[in-house]
């Protein structure tokens, strides 16, 4: 399994309502995406201060190998959605981190 972690650090101006309105986009690839398995969005909860560095936003999706999330890298819908959460970032793409986890599951 892959697990896909992506962080944003929001310009300020960015409303919660739009952030929940990027999130949902993400998660609607799920219906249509085979192999994507989960998604989970959220906002950093970890008590220490400071080490978020600015990235207190994100998502984490769970792909049932790395040909699912190569098949969501390129699609179409993703791509746009990238290109707006890289909009709404801090910096465009410097506020932004994505990780990828191959894990055992």
């Amino acid at each position: 399994m892959i697990r896909h972690c992506v962080f944003i650090h929001f310009k300020p101006t960015i409303s919660a309502h739009y952030k929940a309105e990027l999130f949902n986009e993400i998660d609607a690839l799920k219906s249509r995406l085979p192999g994507m398995l989960a998604v989970h969005i959220g906002t950093n909860v970890s008590p220490e201060e400071g080490m978020d560095k600015g990235f207190g936003d994100g998502f984490i999706v769970d792909f049932a190998d790395s040909f699912a999330r190569d098949a969501y890298l390129d699609d179409p819908e993703h791509k746009q959605t990238g290109g707006r959460l890289v909009a709404a970032a801090e910096g465009g793409i410097a506020g932004i981190l994505v990780y990828d986890l191959e894990t055992d599951d």
